[in-house]
């Protein structure tokens, strides 16, 4: 996790709030908050949560009683979280998923939004939320599926690697989407610790923006495949993009855009 820093460094956490969240996270955080507020728990830790778009809805849906610890290894995107504001009061704090920095069984609930597949360890990974869960605790974390079940993230790195041929940046499919194998998942939370089975529902929903250029920005621009594309300049930025955006355009159409997305939603208990 030493790289997250640099990963999503400068205007990235303001693009991705801008333009990521409403167009593909929006969804999967109304859909995590609600089978954590259904849970009713006392507290609850977030792990990964980015610029707060789970927090925010958390705060929302959880009575005041409830404690919220939202955490992040990326100072910057919690500033851009905090910046954006709670409905009421939560408790911010930058903290690694690999070493947790509470005590043992602090929480009743750890929820992470899309953060599993950075871990460099990830049987590591949960056996640290394993240990900051009480007993009979529970565990809710998404992760996508596979680049092909997400139509916009599979054009873009399509048309990149039209443009960079030789060294084609293959950030989407290598890390959002390269821990999508369900076995595989299981088998890491058995490494860390979870001997219940988890529940892994398969959910599709829909990505949609009012114009191509506003999905081609928000993924060369509001994520780490910047970095990527910067490494590989030229072309540059602004070519990268508007090759995402001509493609884009090509396959969903010049106006209002509207393609599928699909995640796994994992649930177990300690």
């Amino acid at each position: 996790m030493d790289d997250a820093n640099g990963l999503f460094a400068g205007s990235v956490p303001q693009l991705y709030e801008q333009h990521m969240v409403p167009l593909i996270f929006e969804p999967y955080a109304r859909d995590l908050s609600r089978r954590l507020a259904a849970l009713a728990p006392a507290s609850v830790l977030e792990i990964a949560a980015g610029t707060g778009v789970v927090t925010r809805r958390l705060a929302t849906l959880l009575p005041a009683a409830t404690r919220i610890v939202a955490t992040d290894l990326n100072a910057s995107m919690l500033e851009e979280a905090q910046r954006r504001g709670t409905p009421r009061p939560v408790e911010w704090q930058v903290a690694d998923a690999m070493k947790l920095p509470f005590p043992d069984e602090s929480f009743e609930a750890v929820a992470c939004q899309f953060g599993a597949m950075f871990f460099p360890d990830r049987g590591h990974a949960f056996a640290e939320m394993r240990r900051v869960l009480r007993p009979g605790g529970v565990l809710v974390f998404n992760v996508w599926d596979a680049i092909e079940h997400n139509a916009f993230a599979e054009v873009v790195t399509e048309a990149l690697a039209g443009l960079y041929p030789e060294d084609p940046p293959r950030f989407m499919a290598r890390t959002p989407h390269g821990y999508h194998d369900t076995q595989a998942i299981a088998r890491d939370l058995a490494a860390g610790g979870f001997t219940t089975a988890p529940d892994i529902v398969t959910l599709p929903a829909r990505s949609r923006a009012p114009s191509p250029d506003i999905v081609a920005i928000a993924y060369c621009q509001g994520t780490p495949l910047r970095g990527e594309i910067d490494a590989r300049s030229p072309p540059d930025l602004r070519a990268a993009t508007q090759a995402a955006t001509d493609a884009i355009a090509r396959r969903f159409g010049s106006g209002a855009v509207d393609g599928l997305i699909q995640a796994h939603v994992v649930t177990v208990r300690r």
